[in-house]
């Protein structure tokens, strides 16, 4: 019984240290909070892609925007293979705020950000 408990034991210390597959990471855009499209993009986080990937896409999702509508546009379609789904708040008549998650599969890119409009 005690040898049974500490082989549990054992199993359990072993499955806790094996990294998981699954891995999300916040990516740094504080030094180019501008360079990525929109005014301003404040948090950008990532889960089974790397921080470059995301960043790609969040130039793109702002190239669609823009090519619908300019500034305070709307991305309705795909973008590189990603389903975007966009809630906004604060929305004044010169500026807007928003949070975009893009969904493939098991891969998410979500980012936040502000547009002066």
């Amino acid at each position: 019984m005690l040898r049974s408990a500490f082989a549990l034991a054992g199993l359990t210390l072993v499955l806790l240290a094996i990294p998981s597959t699954s891995s999300a990471a916040t990516c740094t855009v504080s030094k180019k909070p501008r360079a990525l499209g929109p005014t301003y993009v404040t948090r950008l986080t990532v889960a089974n892609v790397s921080c470059a990937t995301g960043k790609s896409l969040v130039r793109a999702y702002y190239r669609c925007r823009v090519a619908n509508g300019g500034a305070d546009g709307r991305c309705r379609k795909r973008v590189r293979g990603y389903s975007c789904r966009e809630r906004r708040t604060n929305v004044i008549s010169t500026q807007f705020d928003a949070a975009v998650t893009c969904r493939s599969g098991s891969r998410r890119v979500v980012h936040k950000y502000t547009q002066f409009t």
